[in-house]
């Protein structure tokens, strides 16, 4: 087990970002931006993206500014099932660490994660890229996680960790995303 996540073992999960819920979770603007610099900067460090839809017919599709910044190629899992990990199709392809994402932290978040760990994977939760309809279901969410074994950690925790080292072409576009999320603000 590795306290670090590892670029070649890595897995990003997107849960759920989708249109549906924009007007029922508080701060789904802030979520959504969070997770469309995860996935931009996954796909600059070689990390695989897997995205999922719960009941897309109900809840409508991806959320257009994360759906935008999807790798070529990359369509969204359909699931009625609340875990990501039960999805048909889910297959995080050998890898056994990932970094999640998504909505609503305290039902298809959690339950995901709490798979990936029963199935023996290491998991990060982004805590800034994770939303619920209230704060207390997401604290609940976060706080489940954590006791179950995920490590919380957030956007540019787990970028930075996975890149590993500055100097890099890799390490430029990463820098320019956390610059474009998170910009420095210096007081006047």
């Amino acid at each position: 087990m590795s306290a670090k996540l590892q670029p070649g073992r890595t897995a990003l999960i997107v849960v759920d970002v989708q249109e549906g819920f924009r007007k029922a979770i508080p701060d789904f603007e802030r979520v959504a931006k969070a997770t469309a610099t995860l996935i931009e900067g996954a796909e600059a460090i070689g990390v695989p993206v897997l995205i999922t839809e719960q009941y897309p017919k109900g809840l409508g599709e991806t959320a257009e500014e994360v759906a935008e910044r999807l790798p070529e190629g990359t369509e969204p899992l359909e699931k009625i099932v609340f875990s990501a990990a039960d999805a048909e199709g889910f297959d995080l392809g050998g890898r056994d660490q990932t970094l999640v994402c998504g909505i609503e932290t305290h039902v298809c978040v959690n339950q995901t994660v709490l798979d990936l760990l029963d199935a023996g994977t290491e998991v990060q939760v982004a805590e800034d890229a994770v939303g619920s309809r209230t704060e207390e279901n997401k604290r609940v969410g976060l706080h489940k996680m954590e006791r179950a074994g995920a490590v919380l950690t957030s956007v540019e925790t787990a970028l930075f960790e996975l890149l590993g080292r500055a100097g890099t072409d890799e390490f430029k576009r990463v820098q320019k995303l956390i610059l474009e999320y998170a910009p420095n603000e210096v007081a006047a």
